[in-house]
């Protein structure tokens, strides 16, 4: 319970904050606690003991309702953490065993690592009480959270009759920071999540809800005086079988192919600030099947996030306003190497791969299209920021695609972020691009032969305060600008953007704890001048009781396809809920008046998306996503698509997990309704299923064994058959000597 004393402190705080921002030193220890969630060890004793006094979301640093005690010490080579988390009901507590990075909703506590202190980029680190870890890299610069990024790490939880207790072991090596023999200045949040009805967000220190930034409001921590990365050394060999059943038609029998591989990377902190990783034969058959996406009456083309541990790494250091390094690009290295890292205000990130096969996304005004080419690819990209004053940036970034028949692709370009003060921030992207296709690309998209070239400028200005915000966005993309490297679907277009929202904060005690409402104006033209597409939209959001969330839109949109210009206009309706622990629901639906691209004419587009996700017990999780889209318009159904995605995993403990994955996708089509309908199926179905059981030690020390299959049915075949057939197992190991 929060004393008076503690309460008379918080309002001190809150009224005066620098009486709270005095840095604290963190204690280095000779002994290293274990870590099992106990905290019975007596080095705790000698550890710096901090209370998470504030509530900062969705109250705005009230008093925190329940009281956490967090003891935090350090030994010359890791930090230590312990939290000790009271609850008044500990059977209200949510927790399951979960795989890495997936216990975000659960009951969790952690902590944030601006190392560099320099408020621009940090680690964080999570788990729940059952000591499921989640670990993320925050980028100040970007605004993004990144969970891709995996750290070697330790953590422990045990509940209890007074609530939970979690340990934690971060060593230095996982982490960078500067090589200085003196005292160590870190930013350091604590913080705990206590998800009940409402998920409520507690921490050390307050947040001004007023200033425009995260990092630049932590607290700092001196210590750390004999913090060494060591050798950071670590080497992991990888070995693959995979045992593959396939044909490409029907009609003709199944033949079978057996591939062993050996691989293996390597990871290596060659100073305190940067970090060398080297892939060479890598194996990516580990990854779970994709989201299924339905492709249906779309024009751009689907984007699928990168999951390639060797890829997520450092993957923070490339992002600009514009995805100019999309690695799913490379789809089959041979090899790879990548340097991250940052000197004094100079962060620099590199990769280079060689790629056996080349894929192309091809960009257009109204639409993209993806081909693969049967031939080999060297790739790199370089990423130079440079930080200027306490919250400006300047910088560059590069790629390069070389490969056979004369084909080349090369970016270069700027980007900036200059932020005179809290409420106002400005960013700019000036790229240019050569590009030289091979001829069979050439020929088969009508694309430019030889050499061609182009530009993109991008400037985008917003303002920001506790309630309201504006954005201006201008974004003008030459119509033979590439960046093969990257994903950029759309060429050939200026854009601008004007938008405004405002924002409400409830008291404490509502049902509610935020509205927001807004909208914005969008108009494109092409080279040519013609108005592309021009669209007012407006949207409500709001977040309440039982960790809800609800959002309704409407648009009006005019877009040109073909040379007729087409009157669209609809709504959506989105909300998701947490009625009890480990159950969350929601829903997506919308209707509106939409062109049909495939026959140049205006239908009635609804869909309608429901998804599950549901805990049972502390073991068993299930996922359900289905998404049913229809195009209906003169009487008839165009198309009517059902795509599901239903995973099954039971979570053994925090090590071993078995997976089962089914996507099923099922399209009907009224041919008579098509311009061309030989070019399309009256009735489509495909089934893919996925079963894998890993075993991680850590997230490069891992097993798996898995299988996988898919089939497909059309009018000319009259039922699902199987077209390929997956065996695979696979085995690496982190060494660190």
């Amino acid at each position: 319970m929060l004393t008076k004393t503690k309460i008379v402190l918080i309002a001190i705080a809150l009224a005066c904050p620098s009486v709270y921002a005095q840095t604290q030193q963190i204690p280095a220890v000779d002994t290293a606690p274990n870590i099992d969630g106990v905290m019975d060890e007596a080095v705790w004793q000698q550890a710096l003991v901090v209370d998470i006094t504030y509530e900062t979301r969705p109250a705005e640093n009230a008093a925190a309702p329940v009281r956490t005690e967090v003891r935090v010490m350090e030994t010359g080579s890791a930090l230590y953490l312990a939290f000790r988390a009271e609850d008044p009901d500990p059977s209200q507590i949510r927790a399951f065993l979960r795989d890495r990075d997936s216990a975000f909703q659960d009951d969790i506590v952690g902590v944030v690592l601006d190392t560099f202190n320099d408020e621009r980029r940090a680690f964080e680190f999570f788990a729940n009480p059952l000591g499921s870890q989640m670990d993320l890299i925050n980028n100040e610069v970007t605004g993004n959270e990144d969970e891709s990024w995996d750290a070697i790490w330790d953590a422990a939880g045990t509940i209890t009759d007074f609530g939970y207790v979690v340990e934690m072991e971060i060593p230095y090596k996982a982490l960078q920071f500067p090589d200085q023999v003196d005292v160590q200045t870190w930013g350091i949040d604590l913080i705990r999540f206590y998800p009940r009805d409402t998920r409520r967000r507690l921490s050390v220190s307050p947040i001004d809800r007023n200033r425009n930034c995260y990092l630049c409001q932590l607290p700092k921590y001196e210590g750390m005086a004999d913090a060494r990365p060591g050798r950071n050394l670590e080497i992991t060999p990888t070995i693959t079988a995979v045992g593959t059943e396939s044909r490409d038609n029907a009609t003709d029998p199944m033949s079978s192919d057996t591939s062993v591989e050996v691989g293996g990377d390597i990871s290596w902190g060659f100073t305190p600030n940067f970090n060398l990783n080297a892939t060479v034969n890598p194996d990516f058959s580990q990854v779970e099947a994709d989201v299924a996406q339905l492709d249906v009456n779309r024009t751009f083309a689907l984007f699928f996030p990168e999951k390639r541990p060797f890829f997520l790494e450092g993957a923070d250091f490339f992002e600009s306003d514009l995805r100019l390094v999309y690695t799913r690009t490379i789809a089959d290295p041979d090899v790879g190497l990548r340097v991250t890292g940052k000197q004094d205000a100079n962060v620099i990130g590199a990769f280079v791969a060689e790629d056996t096969i080349t894929n192309l996304l091809i960009p257009g005004v109204f639409g993209s299209d993806l081909e693969s080419l049967d031939q080999s690819s060297s790739n790199a990209a370089v990423r130079y920021r440079r930080d200027l004053g306490e919250t400006s940036t300047l910088g560059f970034i590069s790629t390069v695609r070389v490969g056979d028949n004369g084909y080349h692709n090369y970016v270069l370009g700027a980007d900036g972020k200059w932020q005179p003060n809290q409420d106002h921030t400005l960013r700019f992207l000036l790229l240019g691009s050569d590009t030289q296709y091979p001829d069979q690309i050439v020929a088969d998209y009508d694309q430019p032969e030889g050499s061609f070239s182009d530009y993109v400028l991008r400037l985008k200005y917003n303002y920001s305060t506790r309630e309201n915000e504006v954005y201006l966005i201008y974004d003008d993309r030459g119509e033979d600008f590439r960046a093969d490297l990257g994903f950029v679907s759309q060429v050939g277009v200026q854009k601008a953007i004007a938008g405004y929202a405002y924002n409400w904060y409830a008291t404490d005690g509502h049902w509610w704890s935020r509205i927001r409402a807004g909208g914005d104006w969008d108009i494109a033209r092409d080279e040519s001048g013609r108005t592309v597409e021009e669209e007012w939209e407006a949207n409500v959001w709001m977040e309440a009781d039982y960790q809800s969330f609800t959002e309704v839109g409407v648009f009006v949109r005019e877009r040109l396809w073909n040379n007729v210009v087409y009157d669209e206009s609809g709504g959506f309706f989105f909300g998701r809920f947490r009625p009890i622990s480990g159950l969350e629901l929601q829903l997506f639906a919308s209707a509106s008046e939409r062109i049909d691209f495939a026959n140049d004419d205006l239908g009635d587009f609804t869909e309608i998306s429901p998804r599950l996700n549901w805990n049972i017990g502390r073991h068993f999780q299930t996922n359900l996503r289905h998404t049913n889209q229809k195009l209906k318009r003169d009487g008839g159904t165009v198309f009517d698509a059902n795509l599901s995605d239903l995973r099954f995993s039971w979570q053994f403990n925090l090590r071993q997990r078995l997976r089962l994955t089914l996507q099923y996708a099922k399209i009907e089509r009224d041919l008579f309704l098509y311009d061309d309908p030989d070019d399309f199926s009256a009735d489509f179905e495909n089934l893919g299923t996925q079963l894998i059981y890993s075993y991680k030690v850590n997230p490069r020390t891992v097993f798996f064994a898995g299988y996988s299959d898919y089939a497909e049915q059309d009018d000319e075949l009259a039922s699902l058959t199987t077209f390929n057939k997956t065996l695979f197992i696979k085995l690496g190991y982190a060494w660190e000597p």
